[in-house]
């Protein structure tokens, strides 16, 4: 008996992806949904014997999926596929019922391994499928735009990058870091601040910026911190001192060093590259967003940006990080992508 099989992430590669590494045997019984609340219609329809499942999607995130599995008691076995490799992050889905956790990008091995461990009907991890995927034209990385299928990749490459350094904080502070969708864009400089949206405009704030550079890649990190936020920060850092600007400086320095030193590792390593990170440069303390980025504006032209904000549940911190990609490193970004979109 072919297994029916349902994978749901509101990522396009994610989905080719996971599709790609499943036996062919199941690739005609496949299918597919791009939010939580998708895949809870899709399992309410028809019968699924096997879920694969992303945390991190709009409308209902695979949290949700998985409560409401388990409250109307749905007849599925749920694998967790995701890139926030928090270990309380596997612990909450296991405590919800999935049956196992596979990180992103996904491990032959592992997948392996968890598909062996399926009932004999489910189980046929002997052959992979090779379905392939329609390639895109060469020359096509050249133009400076971002299609909708170049954003889903950004995306995608972001989302498991934002999971490595989230984890890392979470691993450091001993917390459970809220990780949201990536935001990706191609935007003008004066288009700058629509990317921080999640940013009050009017609060105080604080920010490090980092250049980096590497194989025909160039850009700046950007991370802006919360004026508001210093004092938790300082707290899960247990520091009982007094919090003049000198140590906020120094809690400003640490965050970005976690979080920009592991995203720029996350995303080089997935599109086998490398990067050399500048020395850390404030670029203000205690000023408006809007007031921020039009002093540093200038640093900027047409720029591929990635924003993520990141927030720690049970504690009043929110940071945003944004990667800004010169106009120059688009086509070398675009060729790179394109061997992920036709492996």
């Amino acid at each position: 008996m072919v297994a029916a099989v349902l994978i749901c992430d509101d990522s396009n590669l994610a989905r080719k992806q996971m599709a790609r590494v499943l036996p062919a045997e199941w690739q005609n019984q496949l299918h597919f949904a791009g939010h939580g609340a998708e895949a809870l219609d899709i399992l309410k329809r028809q019968p699924i014997e096997l879920l694969f499942l992303d945390l991190n999607m709009p409308v209902l995130d695979g949290y949700q999926v998985l409560a409401a599995i388990q409250q109307q008691k749905l007849q599925v076995r749920t694998i967790v596929v995701s890139g926030d490799i928090q270990p309380e992050a596997r612990e909450r889905v296991m405590a919800f019922g999935a049956l196992d956790f596979i990180k992103k990008p996904v491990d032959q091995h592992k997948l392996q391994q968890v598909l062996a461990s399926l009932p004999a009907q489910l189980s046929q991890p002997g052959q992979t499928s090779e379905t392939a995927v329609s390639p895109r034209p060469r020359g096509a990385s050249s133009d400076v735009q971002l299609s909708a299928e170049l954003r889903d990749v950004f995306q995608e490459l972001s989302n498991v990058a934002m999971g490595q350094a989230g984890d890392l904080l979470a691993r450091l502070l001993n917390v459970f870091v809220k990780l949201p969708i990536p935001n990706v864009n191609l935007i003008e400089v004066s288009e700058l601040h629509m990317a921080l949206a999640s940013v009050e405009q009017k609060e105080s704030t604080s920010a490090v910026c980092q250049g980096f550079i590497g194989g025909g890649v160039a850009g700046e990190a950007l991370l802006i911190l919360n004026d508001s936020s210093f004092k938790e920060i300082a707290r899960l850092m247990q520091f009982e001192g007094e919090l003049t600007t000198q140590v906020e400086l120094e809690l400003l320095m640490d965050i970005a060093n976690i979080l920009i030193g592991a995203v720029l590792k996350g995303l080089a390593e997935q599109i086998d590259m490398s990067f050399s990170q500048g020395h850390p440069v404030v670029l203000g303390q205690h000023m408006p967003v809007a007031e921020l980025i039009k002093t540093n504006a200038k640093r900027w032209r047409k720029t591929l940006a990635i924003e993520i904000s990141y927030g720690i549940e049970h504690y009043d911190i929110s940071c945003d990080l944004l990667l800004l990609f010169t106009e120059d490193s688009l086509k070398t970004l675009n060729y790179k992508v394109e061997f992920l979109l036709e492996e």
